[in-house]
């Protein structure tokens, strides 16, 4: 019996079951017919966060930002970057905190970026502040 895990379209929601191994095949939605892994960040709402999140069994990692901070938009490129490195290993994702205070109150976001790892729907990890990209890389991967 293969391995299954369960994880969120980045495009309308729906929840996809698949086993592991085949997570590296470029697998798409059952329900929409895009591709589960983008290779760029998906984009977090207050209405989207608990299913794409809490729906996803390979860590999220979620960039917490807002367009009028410098730090977060000189890092964006380094975030686009490690998605096209991590996925499908890893399930990145953007919220844009000004859009979507709500769930940065949740989450209890004091400054940006702040970088969190979710498994499981859950919080394992974070780091505040923007850095290049293999020291992001080498943070978030000893959370896979």
């Amino acid at each position: 019996m293969s391995d299954l895990m369960h994880i969120a379209c980045p495009t309308c929601g729906a929840k996809n079951r698949l086993p592991r191994e085949r997570l590296a095949e470029h697998p798409k939605c059952g329900h929409c017919g895009e591709a589960l892994f983008l290779q760029h960040p998906a984009q977090l709402t207050d209405a989207n966060f608990d299913s794409l999140v809490g729906g996803t069994e390979v860590p999220v990692l979620v960039d917490c930002w807002a367009e009028w901070c410098g730090p977060c938009r000189r890092f964006t490129p380094v975030f686009e970057a490690a998605a096209k490195e991590l996925e499908p290993g890893f399930r990145l994702a953007k919220l844009d905190t000004q859009a979507n205070q709500a769930t940065a109150a949740r989450l209890g976001i004091r400054s940006i970026p702040t970088l969190i790892v979710f498994k499981g729907g859950k919080e394992v990890a974070r780091i505040s502040g923007a850095m290049p990209l293999e020291p992001f890389l080498e943070w978030a991967r000893q959370y896979a």
